[in-house]
């Protein structure tokens, strides 16, 4: 996938694009992920400049534009960080407002699952003109990402599959699960904390559930607990 900073021409249509594709994901979470997203969504509209990556927004303004606490909005923004789409540049200090840059990858990797719902054109516009359409047939080498156990069993080929699909998705989100078993066409898997767990059945359990299915058809659910 390649990333292209929106600057230059057809900058407006690239910032429109990437403003969809957020929004294209935020309605297929709940209520609570949906308003963190507006939130991001309106920070970025408002207070994000594109050509330096930068957001330079104290937490009381953005307490106002968001209608919220300060203690809200560090909250927010710790789930936006934790997330990789805000990533903090400079800190805050001696009153001096943070600086906050936008991580574009994680963000196209994160909404990439919904682009299909916008449409095909909208699809060939978040890819670009060169896109591999061959389903990979082996696992490569990524900087910085370890690969699965290559043990055999059901869950280390699935996070191969993933692996090679995406790896920055994999490296964030798949690589943490651990398998518990299968009974029954159904898989166990587990999660480091609960908010991980919740987050892949949020918005990464069809693409887990493809995965495998691709391994063993016989497999047709998934379920997600944290240690």
């Amino acid at each position: 996938m390649q990333i292209v900073r929106p600057v230059g021409r057809q900058a407006a249509s690239r910032k429109y694009d990437l403003l969809t594709a957020l929004g294209a994901y935020a309605c297929r979470g709940d209520k609570h992920f949906q308003r963190l997203v507006l939130r991001f969504i309106t920070l970025i509209v408002a207070r994000y400049n594109w050509q330096s990556d930068e957001i330079m927004v104290g937490q009381r303004e953005m307490a106002a534009m968001w209608s919220v606490d300060e203690r809200t909005v560090k909250r927010e923004v710790a789930k936006l960080r934790a997330l990789g789409w805000l990533v903090q540049k400079r800190a805050a200090v001696r009153g001096r407002v943070a600086v906050h840059g936008l991580d574009l990858s994680a963000i196209l990797s994160a909404t990439s699952d919904t682009w299909e719902a916008v449409g095909p054109d909208f699809v060939e516009r978040m890819r670009g003109p060169e896109v591999a359409t061959a389903e990979p047939t082996n696992v490569v080498a990524f900087p910085g990402v370890t690969a699965p156990p290559a043990d055999g069993s059901l869950w280390s080929r699935a996070q191969s599959r993933l692996m090679s699909e995406d790896p920055a998705l994999y490296a964030a989100w798949f690589r943490q699960l651990a398998s518990v078993g299968a009974t029954g066409g159904v898989i166990e898997l587990t999660a480091p904390t609960r908010f991980h767990a919740t987050f892949v059945i949020t918005h990464h359990l069809s693409r887990i559930l493809a995965a495998l299915r691709r391994e063993d058809a016989s497999i047709h659910a998934v379920t997600i607990a944290s240690d």
